[in-house]
């Protein structure tokens, strides 16, 4: 296979607009590319599409709910099917409960995401401010840290790191909350500069004293009302270094004034101006964007042709996250053909994606107790896989995302493999099944959706087309049509020995041997084109 290769520009696209190009831009955008929603976008310009995928106002979800009463618990606080973040009481008994409720909560999110890049972006900043539930504990403040993500996922990226560096989830998660001027703590201090603004890139040279002086401007910090429903980061001038806080070379050896009670978090506030005066934050962000958008390789020359005119755009506007987004997918550089199919799908792409593709209904949440449960397999799914949502490996994040040489080949492994062919097997063939409800693949249905299911030529073109990011080969597409569809079929070189099977099913649907036949061949072959290693790549 020639792999193309990549013109590096951000001039606006100016090429075709077709659904190999919709395919693309919503593969990478949302999670997973439905048919509808291709179809949707492909009778609109890429200036319409873009202008609605950056600024639908998509509504807040509403909260999780206690879907975990079972025969060892009873919530005496919160009833069944009602959210749990109004609670006053957590414990080891609700605890986990609640963390679980929560990640499957989130799942459902992502399941039922409009046409928009809110639910994308929350994944990416979760990844770039991670957090851990196991170590923050209070689900409540877990699902605030969520929400506050969702709430900037598309907005000003200074903004954000001020309300995240002040967040109760992160001021237990970094030790924040421990932070004082007796005993100065350094570890945000730390990771506000290597992981979530200036980084570890070759222009990016604060110095250990930095990271000293920082924690020295964070002190004070602490979390009011840890158990209540309104819990908060809060700043507390009695415990605040009041002293000045002398900065590097790199920072221009900018002194930041000690100030004196309550005015001592305004210092919270020159840290972050004298930080974003470097230039290295936009370039940071923005090589992760493009890592998580577009490709794990950033070269010389792609350095200097897109990073650095993104970085521009981002400076220029104040931080401003969308500008630099639509720059990015309306250029050139983003739909050319060698950077498509590019990516190896995270598992939560994967596995969230696959539900979506294949309009896999779900209970409603009058049913909320197995809409919870098909949530929470799918989470756990893609927790198997290696992506647990709310619980990256560490305070880096999923070394798909950063790790040299390996980046996102890392999902795969001879673990994770066959993990991934399990799941989308067992999608096919039984699903999951809860109080006489399942998930699963109804291959019939699907197959309905393309425009000539009876011609076998036409239907693998189409599906194809649909799942997978890059061409396939015409060899491979006439194995799945001879080998596949019509195997074991009378005569079976033959197309029109599917074209009758299929019609059959039409007309006598109550033809039980036909009806068999035709569901089992779709399933084999549904199963066999998930199988491959195209479908791996987005």
């Amino acid at each position: 296979m020639v792999v193309p290769s990549v013109t590096a520009s951000l001039k606006n696209y100016r090429g075709k607009w077709g659904r190999p190009e919709v395919t693309h831009l919503l593969k990478r955008t949302l999670f997973g590319a439905k048919k509808e929603d291709i179809d949707y976008f492909a009778s609109k310009s890429l200036r319409h599409t873009i202008q609605q995928l950056l600024n639908t106002e998509e509504p807040i979800p509403a909260p999780p709910v206690n879907n975990y009463n079972d025969d060892k618990y009873t919530d005496e606080e919160i009833q069944p099917g009602v959210t749990w973040i109004t609670a006053a009481k957590y414990n080891g008994m609700n605890g986990g409960r609640r963390r679980n409720s929560f990640k499957a909560w989130w799942t459902g999110c992502m399941l039922n995401q409009q046409r928009t890049l809110r639910e994308k972006m929350v994944l990416f900043w979760h990844n770039h401010f991670a957090t851990e539930t196991n170590s923050v504990d209070n689900p409540t403040m877990i699902y605030k840290h969520n929400v506050l993500l969702r709430q900037y996922a598309l907005g000003n990226f200074k903004t954000m790191v001020r309300a995240v560096t002040v967040d109760a989830a992160m001021l237990k998660y970094l030790n924040g909350n421990a932070n004082t001027k007796k005993a100065p703590d350094e570890n945000y201090g730390r990771e506000l500069q290597e992981l979530f603004t200036v980084g570890k890139g070759p222009g990016s040279h604060y110095t250990e004293a930095d990271v000293k002086a920082a924690a020295r401007v964070l002190t004070g910090f602490r979390i009011e009302n840890k158990s209540l429903p309104d819990v908060h980061g809060l700043f507390d001038a009695g415990r605040h270094d009041e002293s000045d806080k002398q900065f590097s070379a790199f920072y221009n050896n900018q002194i930041i004034k000690g100030r004196k009670g309550k005015e001592g978090e305004m210092e919270l506030d020159e840290l972050l101006d004298l930080i974003f005066q470097q230039p290295e934050v936009a370039r940071f962000v923005c090589r992760k964007l493009y890592r998580f958008f577009v490709y794990h390789q950033i070269d010389e020359d792609t350095e200097k042709t897109i990073i650095e005119p993104l970085a521009h755009t981002f400076r220029r506007n104040n931080y401003e996250i969308k500008p630099v987004l639509e720059k990015l997918f309306t250029s050139r550089h983003f739909f050319d053909p060698g950077n498509r199919g590019g990516i190896i799908k995270s598992p939560v792409d994967f596995a969230v994606g696959l539900c979506r593709e294949y309009s896999i209904p779900f209970p409603a949440e009058d049913s909320y107790l197995d809409q919870y449960g098909f949530w929470l397999n799918i989470q756990q799914t893609a927790s198997q896989m290696q992506q647990n949502i709310g619980d990256p490996p560490n305070v880096a994040g999923w070394p798909a995302y950063y790790q040299e040489p390996m980046y996102d080949k890392s999902w795969i492994s001879s673990d994770t493999l066959p993990k991934r062919t399990a799941f989308t097997d067992r999608m096919v063939n039984n699903g999951f099944a809860r109080n006489g409800k399942k998930i699963l693949i109804d291959p019939v249905v699907f197959t309905k959706q393309v425009s000539a299911p009876g011609d076998p030529n036409k239907l693998i073109d189409e599906l194809a087309a649909l799942l997978y990011a890059v061409e396939l080969p015409v060899e491979e597409k006439q194995y799945m049509k001879t080998g596949i569809l019509l195997q074991g079929l009378q005569g079976m070189a033959s197309d029109h020995y599917w074209t009758d099977a299929w019609q059959k099913l039409q007309d006598k649907p109550d033809d039980a041997a036909n009806t068999r036949n035709v569901t089992n061949k779709l399933k084999n072959l549904l199963k066999y084109m998930m199988s491959l290693p195209q479908y791996q790549l987005m």
